[in-house]
């Protein structure tokens, strides 16, 4: 059930390469020899940045090298958007703002309305049809930020080409792609860089955060954490209107997380003040808003630090209840995250591990494509599996582990 392909068998094949002891190794990351050895046999979830990063560091791995990159099973919902992976990954790595290997585009007011066609199914995780468009945009962009008719169309063609690579990321980073996301983000920056205009280049700054390779050393975090609060700072002064007040608020929150990633508590919860401060700004609208920034993503996003600072089921149960599922509608990405997120913090207690496959289930059902290839939840459905008593609870696991690629 539980074989090489989970993160708890491999992290024990990275241990044993290492010649490391399991004591030596615990201590080393941080936590107790009992743990280490239970999330080794797959008692319990590898589910916190703050454990993956302090393993890294010790084994001198990548994050990845522990927790694994894409997998596809059978599962045509889980495995259908990787198809557009090759094609979006040479329209980032073969093209140039001033050098298109494209050489010929659709009008720029035809590209930036399907950016918005493009944005809507980020938003529902249709990662199909997004992976579908996508690339191609990408591509003939390029055609009009090196061959611009005038200064306006140039503005238009770099904006939109921002916004095209900030959506490369979330794909490429959903599907489990790290290397290509940091790569998309870089372009993001790029493109911003050229407009010099701070809002454009917090968007670009938030996902350069976002993605920033995590190494085997411990200071990787504390990295992202300096260059969100460096972005913040930028940013700040020109925080006025709403667009520009929710990508500031975007970068606090990646701040929260960066600090909850390195243990430091106090100041991830901080930034989630600052970040409630800012959401109080603007109006509660996930539908409407930048990356749905936003009082109710505010809470969202308590919740997810919550599971990351370690938090008990019980009490990521009681951080849920503040928020009010209702304005997450239409929502499906920022719903699915906050579904799944509740349903790995029930699942570290034994009385609350029924509910936690209920959530799971939920986030399943708003997001498949993007769950189905999120490697925590596939590692918690793992753990869980493991773990299931009743014959209810086991049925709904088998199901979702074999959707996910999960031995079962």
């Amino acid at each position: 059930m539980y074989d090489e392909t989970t993160i708890g068998a491999r992290l024990r094949t990275l241990r044993r390469w290492r010649g490391m002891r399991l004591v030596d190794l615990a201590g080393q990351a941080g936590m107790s020899k009992t743990h280490l050895s239970d999330i080794e046999r797959g008692r319990k979830a590898l589910d916190r940045r703050s454990y993956i990063a302090g393993l890294a560091a010790a084994l001198r791995v990548s994050e990845t090298d522990i927790v694994g990159g894409p997998h596809l099973t059978a599962d045509p919902v889980q495995a259908g958007p990787h198809g557009a992976i090759p094609h979006l990954r040479m329209a980032l790595q073969t093209n140039s703002l001033d050098q298109p290997l494209c050489d010929r585009a659709r009008p720029l007011t035809e590209l930036v309305a399907e950016l918005g066609a493009i944005e809507t199914m980020r938003v529902r995780c249709d990662y199909d049809a997004l992976g579908g468009l996508l690339p191609d945009v990408v591509d003939e962009l390029h055609v009009h930020t090196a061959n611009p008719v005038d200064e306006a169309a140039l503005g238009l063609a770099l904006r939109a080409m921002v916004d095209a690579c900030v959506t490369a990321t979330h794909l490429a980073s959903n599907l489990g792609y790290g290397d290509l996301a940091h790569l998309a983000a870089r372009r993001a920056w790029e493109a911003a860089a050229c407009l010099d205009e701070p809002v454009e280049k917090g968007k670009a700054a938030f996902v350069s955060v976002l993605t920033m390779p995590k190494v085997g050393s411990a200071g990787s975090w504390a990295r992202s954490l300096t260059a969100a609060e460096r972005a913040a700072a930028a940013l700040s002064p020109h925080a006025v209107e709403p667009v520009g007040v929710q990508v500031l608020g975007m970068i606090t929150l990646t701040a929260s997380l960066s600090a909850a990633a390195m243990n430091n508590h106090s100041s991830a919860a901080g930034w989630l003040d600052e970040a409630a401060e800012l959401a109080a700004r603007v109006p509660d609208r996930p539908t409407s808003a930048w990356m749905q920034f936003s009082a109710t993503n505010v809470g969202v996003w308590r919740v997810g630090i919550g599971v990351e600072s370690g938090e008990s089921g019980r009490a990521v149960a009681e951080l849920a209840q503040r928020v009010d599922e209702t304005r997450l509608e239409g929502v499906g990405s920022r719903r699915a995250s906050f579904l799944a997120d509740v349903g790995r913090g029930l699942a570290r207690d034994r009385g609350t591990r029924d509910l936690a496959v209920r959530y799971l289930r939920r986030a399943e059902n708003v997001a498949p494509q993007r769950i189905r290839n999120d490697a925590r939840v596939r590692e918690t459905v793992a753990v869980l599996l493991q773990q299931a008593t009743s014959s209810a609870g086991g049925r709904e696991l088998r199901g979702m582990a074999a959707r996910m690629g999960v031995p079962h």
